[in-house]
């Protein structure tokens, strides 16, 4: 008999690990994570959340807190933008207000909180939902078997060992997972371009920002390469640093012989001003790259975050990618636990993030090479895109999801998806008695049919066939079932007609739907769910062997 016995053993406790572990609470899986780590993030790097993750995050009950500690911590809807120094000649704005021209895609806005901050938000949330975390623990081995995943875990400071046993295991543990290498998965890519460091300071360099609202600060000199990002009261911050010297010729591995009197000569460059008094607290080495594993499932174990895709910084997409990969994956995993779905539904969980994740990352290295590193460039680099194709409109095609035919789109505007099948399900506006909600306010826990006003009979079989199936399905009939469009604007943002309907999953990501209710019948509906539920079909997972 194990010492523990878990529903979902996560190998990394940080914030994909911690993300995991409470998308699985939301859905009434219990999971234990593990981290070596002896707390939650330490160094505040700062992240840009997306409009994407904060829908999430609104899910799950903490987007108030999350904004709030960000409005403590940064300037919001800053700039985006290069420059010689702070003090030295504007080069380039980027995006001059980072809300600009997206308030209308979501009620959530993007913004900046470090990771030391939003990491005990998630903790907390996740432990409220039944989720356990054990900080300085590692897992030491495991093996896998037809039936599940037996592990051994030790504390690092007493020695103590347990074993874990669960039904999957999600490995979270970071660019160097242990778990990716021992499955023997590559990283297929560009590799690693530049050995960079990360510089943390403590000075007052307000005055320096001269009143301008200034999100991320490209640093472009002929010493250095790199970017800011500086915290209220601007009196602490930190300077990432990617290469040295002409780009024509750049000296790409910034840790070597790095002194600390060559911290400061580096730092004080970038300000561009010699009499600031600034401390360095912390320097952080740290790898820039650009890669995607060959798989993100081996059988029982599901690679996601960083162990599964590395980016550099450059569109604030790293973290958000791998909290999109929990968020798809905890629901699927919550459904099969529960026999609401064939095993076959976790077959889903790569070719969707996958080619996401992938995407993501060449739009990341495109922003890196655009703004940070010219002489990379080359002819097979990809173009860029739009931000909110990157955040929020990938598109997923699986068999969790009925494609309709001629549209092999990898990525669309959010605004033009119409709830096309493997797209986010589109934000409006609705009144709900004296309060206004979102249409993303229905989703996030069970399956969602949405229905026009006049679609009574796909409400009829949609209800009927999920009580038969002992599916959990909640239908909204938009006009009517107490919810009101005042603005008019359902049918068209879905696609639809008055009589039409369209099957949302619980991750938010359009299932399937039906332009109109001609041809309407309660089969063509159980033939629908049974589909996307996997219901019947064989898993393309191997048995796997005991090793």
């Amino acid at each position: 008999m194990a010492d523990i016995e878990v529903p979902v053993f996560i190998v990394g406790g940080s914030l994909v690990g911690m993300s995991t572990a409470l998308f699985l609470g939301h859905h009434g899986i219990r999971s234990l994570a593990v981290e070596h780590h002896r707390g939650t993030a330490i160094h505040p790097r700062a992240a840009m959340i997306t409009q994407r993750t904060m829908e999430v995050l609104r899910e799950v009950g903490i987007e108030q807190i999350v904004m709030q500690k960000s409005d403590e911590q940064f300037v919001q809807d800053g700039a985006i933008m290069a420059l010689e120094s702070l003090t030295g000649k504007e080069i380039a704005w980027f995006i001059p207000n980072l809300n600009e021209g997206v308030r209308d895609v979501s009620p959530t806005l993007r913004l900046f909180i470090t990771q030391s901050l939003l990491e005990p938000l998630l903790q907390a949330r996740a432990q409220e939902l039944g989720a356990q975390l054990r900080f300085s623990t590692e897992m030491i081995s495991f093996q896998e078997d037809r039936d599940g995943i037996s592990a051994a875990i030790r504390h690092r400071d007493t020695g103590e060992t347990q074993t874990v046993r669960a039904k999957y295991m999600v490995a979270a543990d970071g660019s160097h997972s242990k778990v990716r290498e021992r499955l023997g998965i590559r990283f297929l890519g560009h590799g690693v371009f530049s050995k960079s460091i990360t510089i943390y300071f403590h000075g007052d360099v307000g005055p320096l920002l001269r009143g301008r609202s200034l999100s991320v600060m490209y640093v472009v000199n002929p010493v250095l390469n790199g970017f800011f990002r500086i915290e209220k009261p601007f009196t602490s911050g930190f300077l990432a640093v990617h290469w040295l010297g002409d780009a024509k010729n750049p000296v790409t591995d910034v840790s070597k012989d790095l002194t600390e009197e060559k911290c400061y000569a580096l730092l004080r460059s970038a300000l561009g001003d010699e009499n600031v008094p600034v401390k360095i607290d912390n320097v952080m080495h740290w790898d820039a790259e650009a890669d995607v594993a060959e798989r993100f499932r081996q059988d029982r174990i599901f690679l996601a975050g960083d162990a599964a895709h590395v980016m550099p910084p450059h569109g604030g997409f790293g973290g958000n990618t791998g909290i999109q990969d929990a968020h798809n994956l905890a629901w699927k995993l919550a459904y099969v636990l529960k026999e609401s779905a064939g095993p076959a539904l976790l077959d889903t969980y790569e070719p969707e993030r996958r080619p996401a994740a992938a995407l993501t990352v060449e739009q990341a290295f495109s922003r890196y090479v655009t703004r940070a590193a010219p002489y990379l460039r080359s002819d097979n680099m990809q173009p860029l895109e739009n931000d909110l194709n990157v955040e929020c409109g990938y598109v997923y095609r699986s068999s969790a999801v009925i494609s309709e035919p001629g549209d092999a789109r990898a990525h669309v505007n959010p605004r033009e998806s119409k709830a096309m099948p493997g797209t986010r399900a589109p934000h409006i506006y609705l009144q709900k008695g004296s309060e206004r909600i979102s249409t993303l306010d229905l989703f996030g826990g069970n399956f969602v049919l949405l229905t026009g006003p006049e679609s009574n009979a796909w409400s009829e079989y949609a209800s009927a066939v999920a009580s038969q199936l002992r599916v959990p399905l909640d239908v909204h009939a938009i006009g009517k079932s107490g919810l009101v469009d005042s603005a008019g604007e359902f049918e068209d943002a879905y696609g639809i007609s008055s009589s039409g309907a369209v099957l949302v999953r619980p991750d938010g990501f359009v299932a399937w739907r039906a332009i109109s209710a001609h041809g309407a019948s309660r089969q063509q509906f159980a033939d629908v769910l049974n589909s996307v539920l996997c219901r019947g079909a064989k898993s393309e997972a191997a048995a796997p062997t005991a090793d």
